[in-house]
């Protein structure tokens, strides 16, 4: 049995892209925080990962493994998401009731982001279907041989506790968290550049 093929998300991809992360992220406390109405999900969820991560498809630092099941969109040194797509997608998406935790949430956010040259995770994901079947780990590890050849830090929010063991062993660390009101934590994660 071959090794599952790593590549660069190409433009004709990026909606398989987003629907592999759409599948990924069903279950993941904050984004269902955010949307807990799956059909309010299935809607809005795509566009945040576009107003997150989309850079990633202009930049060429979109990957996948195995014809798409598994999907990371990084955000390169020297690139950042597009903080006022975010906070439209947000605003017009999320419940007016959550508002005050969500304002609170995305300053403790945009605090704690590093202000130095870095690569960032914007997102990471598997299919629901393949899940726990070593694809994260070894997309991740083709991303890091990437990230480690420009000898750069990197950084990621994590919204899933679940998932904080697999970043650990890719060698990230925590170094905060985000919490307000009802919203679930969001984890902070640097890994040291190599």
């Amino acid at each position: 049995m071959s090794a599952p093929s790593f590549a660069q998300v190409q433009e004709s991809e990026q909606e398989s892209a987003h629907a592999t992360l759409l599948s990924a992220f069903t279950h993941d406390p904050v984004m269902r925080w955010f949307y807990p109405d799956t059909a309010h999900y299935r809607t809005h969820f795509p566009q945040l990962v576009v107003a997150l991560g989309g850079r990633a498809f202009d930049e060429e630092t979109a990957w996948s493994l195995d014809g798409g099941s598994a999907v990371a969109l990084w955000l390169p040194p020297g690139t950042e998401a597009d903080g006022d797509a975010i906070a439209t997608v947000l605003l017009e998406s999320v419940s007016a009731a959550q508002y005050d935790d969500l304002f609170s949430l995305h300053l403790q956010v945009d605090e704690a982001h590093p202000k130095y040259p870095h690569w960032y995770l914007a997102w990471l994901g598997v299919t629901m279907a393949r899940q726990g079947t070593g694809l994260g780990g070894e997309l991740m590890r083709h991303c890091l041989d990437i990230v480690d050849g420009s000898h750069q830090p990197a950084y990621l929010e994590n919204s899933n506790p679940r998932n904080t063991p697999f970043y650990e062993r890719h060698g990230f660390e925590v170094t905060g968290e985000a919490q307000a009101g009802t919203c679930p934590p969001v984890t902070f994660m640097l890994r040291a550049a190599r």
